[in-house]
């Protein structure tokens, strides 16, 4: 009925397509891990750019808003000056 010489027979004929499709299988599983990674540190190197991005942004705006004539001058009359209220003189120096 059941004759364990014959099956015996078979898995050692067929050991190495057996080891083979174990290493396969390894690799696939070892595979599925490396991307699964792979997308966890994307993700969260995605999430640092957005959080970047918003933190670069608010600086711009901040730039702007101290970079405005009335916050300048302000600021400047903090610290004891003023503005002046005459153009810029020029000044020409004549080759010889």
């Amino acid at each position: 009925m059941f004759d364990v010489g014959a099956w015996a027979s078979k898995l050692l004929n067929n050991l190495p397509f057996v080891l083979f499709l174990g290493f396969l299988g390894t690799l696939y599983i070892a595979n599925a891990h490396l991307a699964e990674r792979n997308v966890r540190e994307i993700q969260l190197l995605q999430k640092e750019i957005k959080e970047m991005r918003w933190y670069y942004m608010s600086l711009v705006a901040d730039n702007m808003y101290n970079a405005k004539r009335s916050e300048v001058g302000r600021r400047v009359r903090e610290e004891g000056l003023r503005p002046s209220s005459e153009a810029p003189k020029r000044v020409i120096v004549e080759e010889e």
